[in-house]
């Protein structure tokens, strides 16, 4: 190779001095300089290609504890170009042009740009002393979750050969093999780090992919004199970087310090980030520069802290006097920080869904403010790791689908699953709403999965279920109808107008009336308990408003509704009788909605309501009438029902009278056509909708409570664990032995504590999970219990995402990326999970990111 002369060395010195000085202020100085040679390039012919171009040098260079990369960039000046952090360098249109909130392009950008991971031996040859000295410390990087791939024999990579196997049995590690991701091939760190010119090893030069003869290969290299010779030099130089006794000792303490200081700077970024996120609050303004109007939430408070702070001080100083180029303020630095920590918090949750194994999906679709329709993603499992067990429902996604049948919402769930590493076939259960696309039993989501597993229980969302009976028992006659609508029409004269408004409020000093919800209906008990406890209020406002009003319609329809229903012995029994049925649904629908809600505790509930019904039916009307009799004598109302005129007609000769009917009295007919007919409804509408959870206690119920285990005998106990076993087959697999499960609850049933067996209070299936779980030796009866906990009963969390959706998503942020608003979703929703998060793994994985991206014009 051709010698450089003199002068050709001494220009080549001048131009590396230039370069260090024009960065002498940038973030890379902070970190310490790199120059690095992309691929397996020949070091000097790099280096001088580099060196006689100095428009295409910009070498960026960011140390950290964990994570180091090197970013090469073509040309200085479309970089400089570019860079959004350099808010002097830049021009303020161009700027502006890219403060949009909701910039779609950055994804292209990051498409292009080439990452370089530091730890990769592809990037090895050329490394100068700084870098080997940062390698050494740091340790090789050894990665354990990699799908290798195969060769042309079918071979391929094991994590075996990471492991020495001694003479004596004994087995070692061998710490100095790396793997390569972008090569396939495998190297000797020591040897490629500190390999002289002409090494005989390919481990120390192009790399090993012969996997046939790896082993015998690894056996001859590490027994050789120059990998025993580059081992004792990486550990020699180990040694003394740990005892800081290099001879750039000072220097690695200044990168040290100035480490430190860029670490609490992005300890407050990131901070700063996780609070706006964790409560649903916009991000930019109209501007992105310091101390400005209107320049966001995300500047304003760090302008806040750097009130208080002296290290965000010394930042905004350096910015301010142009001292920085870098000062990760910028809107793609958010979205960036944002990316790394949903990504962290999904990851945390996927690895809790793997190590439960079994899980149920819970889907359920809303359009957003940008008329994109949206299905949310729900996994719920059992996390038997946690002491003690908890039934946890995690939010994943938001998917944008644009094909909303059963086939393409399914087509959706399939491959979300798969992107995120989950088997399909361990899903046990599957939670919608009743939308036909969804629980359609021929074409719908439900059906689909169950053909490709039939272990995927469905169970039709409680919560919803009870909403269609309630909106059933609404509809069945004239008089509901009529009675929910002088509801609405009593809030409606009020709420038109705020001096109306003010005539009410002068008059009540509770409840404020509440308006009818078309889609939730139990909630109409706000409304009903609104006029019942202060219905002689209401009627005085109403009297009140049609006196003053010089409005005719409004004077007239607030002087009906005064004298009319609010004056009639029947709206007040209509109002008891409602608050009665609604208040009782109520409840139930609250408990239904909990995240940790079982299978056997909803079909507890939602026998007990049935039971309320029956009951409610034979004794419900003459306290209802009891009850309306008092609010009528306090409001001086008589309480009778209004008689109808009896029309005399003839009889045709062949028509067979109906006496009874016909001489049945104002009440009677009140409670057989209004009130059992409501009743009925409601208990048939019960026992029909939810007649899956009788399908699901013929299978699982003898593990619902202690009281229904120890009740059954040898033979009783073997027929259900046989009927479990076949409803968990899938083929020739099943998820338990009835014989064995069997043979365990047998077992379990003397071990129970004598507390397990109370009979005022016995053990639920949570409690004997517990049990189980502590004595460790049933195996079959703990997957039998964990599949039953984790079957879904509502898509309560589903509907709760869709309110965090509505805060992100709103008309002013009606252009934001999908990414962007699954990023922030995860962080407002799991915000538990968010805050078990190391802050020095966010700032490790996001100085390996931000150091290696390209940024182009």
């Amino acid at each position: 190779m051709k010698q450089l002369s003199g002068a050709q060395k001494k220009q080549r010195k001048k131009k590396q001095e230039k370069i260090a000085k024009s960065l002498e202020y940038s973030l890379n100085r902070y970190f310490g300089p790199a120059n690095l040679v992309r691929g397996q390039q020949n070091n000097f012919d790099a280096n001088e290609e580099l060196l006689n171009n100095e428009d295409a040098i910009n070498v960026e260079f960011v140390e950290n504890e964990n994570v180091v990369n090197v970013e090469f960039v073509e040309n200085e000046n479309a970089v400089n170009a570019e860079l959004v952090e350099n808010e002097n360098d830049v021009n303020e249109n161009e700027e502006n042009k890219h403060i949009d909130e909701n910039d779609g392009n950055e994804n292209d950008h990051l498409k292009t740009s080439y990452v370089l991971d530091i730890f990769d031996p592809i990037v090895w040859d050329g490394l100068d002393t700084k870098m080997k000295d940062l390698l050494v410390e740091k340790g090789p990087k050894k990665e354990y979750d990699l799908k290798f791939p195969l060769d042309k024999e079918s071979r391929h990579f094991s994590y075996t050969y990471y492991v020495q196997m001694l003479p004596n049995g004994e087995t070692r590690d061998r710490k100095w093999l790396v793997y390569s991701k972008e090569l396939d091939k495998v190297f000797c760190f020591c040897c490629k780090l500190f390999k002289v010119m002409h090494t005989r090893s390919n481990l120390a030069s192009e790399g090993v992919n012969d996997w046939k003869h790896l082993g015998d290969k690894l056996k001859q290299h590490e027994h050789s004199v120059e990998h025993l010779t580059n081992l004792r030099a990486c550990v020699e130089l180990e040694m003394r970087l740990n005892k800081n006794k290099t001879i750039d000792k000072d220097l690695q303490e200044q990168i040290r310090k100035d480490t430190k200081h860029w670490k609490h700077v992005m300890l407050r970024i990131i901070a700063v980030v996780k609070c706006l996120a964790t409560h649903n609050l916009a991000f930019r303004g109209t501007h992105e520069k310091i101390y400005e109007d209107s320049n966001g939430n995300f500047l304003g408070m760090l302008e806040m802290i750097a009130d208080f702070d002296p290290i965000m001080q010394e930042h905004f100083r350096l910015i301010r006097n142009k001292k920085i180029h870098y000062h990760y303020l910028s809107h793609k630095i958010q979205d960036e920080l944002i990316s790394i920590l949903s990504s962290k918090v999904k990851t945390a949750i996927i690895r809790k869904i793997k190590e439960a194994k079994y899980f149920s999906v819970i889907l359920d679709c809303t359009p957003d403010a940008s008329h994109k329709e949206q299905m949310t993603l729900i996994l719920r499992c059992v996390v038997v790791s946690s002491s003690p067990i908890t039934i946890e429902e995690y939010f994943l996604e938001f998917l944008n689908v644009d094909d909303t049948t059963g086939l393409g919402l399914f087509n959706e769930l399939q491959v979300v699953l798969q992107s995120l590493g989950l088997d399909i076939d361990n899903v046990r259960g599957q939670g919608y709403d009743n939308g036909s696309n969804m629980k359609g039993k021929n074409q719908g989501v439900q059906r689909r999965l169950l053909d490709i597993n039939p272990r995927a229980f469905y169970m039709p969302c409680g919560s919803h279920c009870l909403n269609l009976v309630i909106c059933d028992m609404a509809n069945s006659c004239t008089r509901a109808k009529s009675f929910f609508g002088a509801c609405q029409c009593i809030y409606n004269v009020f709420a038109n107008s705020t001096k109306r408004w003010n005539v009410l409020l002068d008059y009540i000093d509770k409840l404020t009336l509440k308006s009818l919800s078309m889609t939730r209906w139990e909630s109409h008990i706000e409304s009903v308990k609104a006029i019942l406890s202060q219905v002689s209020q209401i009627r005085e406002a109403l009297f009140k408003l049609a006196e003053i009003s010089e409005d005719a319609k409004l004077s007239r329809d607030a002087y009906t509704l005064a004298s009319g229903e609010l004056s009639s012995f029947e709206f007040i029994l209509s109002l008891v009788i409602w608050h009665d049925i609604l208040h009782k649904i109520n409840l139930v629908s609250k408990k239904l909605q909990s995240e940790d809600m079982r299978l056997d505790i909803a079909i507890k509930q939602l026998t007990g309501l049935v039971s309320f019904f029956e009951m409610y039916r034979e004794n419900g009307f003459s306290s209802a009438m009891i009850d309306a009799k008092k609010i009528a004598s306090q409001m001086e109302i008589e309480p009778i029902f209004f008689e109808k005129r009896r029309i005399a007609r003839k009889r045709h000769f062949d028509e067979i009278s109906n006496t009874e009917r016909e001489n049945q009295s104002a009440e009677e007919s009140f409670r057989i056509d209004y009130f059992l007919l409501v009743v009925d409804i409601a208990i048939g509408q019960l026992r029909s909708r939810f007649e899956q959870m009788q399908c699901f206690e013929s299978i699982f119920g003898f593990l619902f409570d202690v009281a229904k285990l120890i009740s059954l005998d040898g033979n009783e106990l073997m027929s259900s664990c046989v009927n479990l076993e076949n409803a968990l087959r899938h083929g020739e697999s099943s998820d338990i032995d009835a014989k064995y499960l069997c043979s365990e609850l047998e077992v379990l049933q003397v071990m129970l504590p004598n507390e397990a067996c109370d009979a005022n209070k016995p053990w639920t299936s949570f409690q004997i999970l517990e049990f189980v779980k502590t004595i460790d030796m049933f195996p079959n009866a703990m997957i039998a219990y964990r599949i039953l906990l984790t079957i879904p009963v509502t898509v309560a969390s589903a509907e709760r995402s869709f309110s965090k959706l509505k805060l992100l998503k709103n008309y002013l942020r009606t252009t934001m990326s999908q990414e962007r608003l699954n990023g922030l979703a995860l962080l407002t929703i799991e915000k538990d999970m968010l805050e078990n998060i190391e802050y020095d793994d966010i700032i490790d994985d996001f100085a390996s990111k931000s150091a290696t991206r390209k940024h182009f014009q």
